[in-house]
């Protein structure tokens, strides 16, 4: 794992990614991917092509947070039942959650774009980048920080 990013190239990536035409979600897990040099597989990014508009249009959980989590999860996730690792995985991905919801005042698209009606805007689409951008940075630090002290 990369753990010498440039925090201000990792942001441009996800701007230049979510702008070629990928979603919040999407542009959290690529823009995570590259910089941290991760073996995240593109199967990874499909998956989480449901998450955009808050779970496909519900309006519901923010798809840069979802896609924050996935990414959390790809490293410190479990995938075998009983594998208290998850523990860990649910302190990450809390501390990620607040971190944001402090940020922005909530964690639900519907919430976080009701001054934008039109989901096509571009002031819509520079807010949801002001909140990918904080997203990638704030994961990576996470991800990063722990890699460092497990390898320490």
């Amino acid at each position: 794992m990369n753990t010498n990013v440039d925090m201000n190239k990792l942001q441009d990536n996800a701007v230049k990614i979510f702008t070629s035409g990928f979603a919040c979600s999407e542009s959290v897990i690529a823009a995570i991917r590259d910089a941290l040099e991760l073996d995240i597989p593109d199967s990874a990014i499909a998956m989480s092509s449901g998450f955009p508009w808050g779970m496909g249009g519900a309006g519901c959980l923010c798809g840069a947070v979802a896609g924050g989590a996935m990414c959390i999860g790809f490293l410190y996730g479990r995938s075998t039942p009983g594998d208290p690792k998850i523990n860990r995985c649910f302190e990450l991905t809390k501390e990620f959650h607040d971190k944001f919801k402090k940020e922005f005042g909530a964690t639900c698209c519907r919430i976080l774009i009701k001054d934008y009606p039109d989901r096509n805007s571009p002031e819509r689409k520079c807010h949801c980048i002001e909140m990918v951008k904080f997203t990638v940075v704030a994961v990576a630090e996470i991800l990063i920080r722990e890699y460092e002290k497990d390898n320490a």
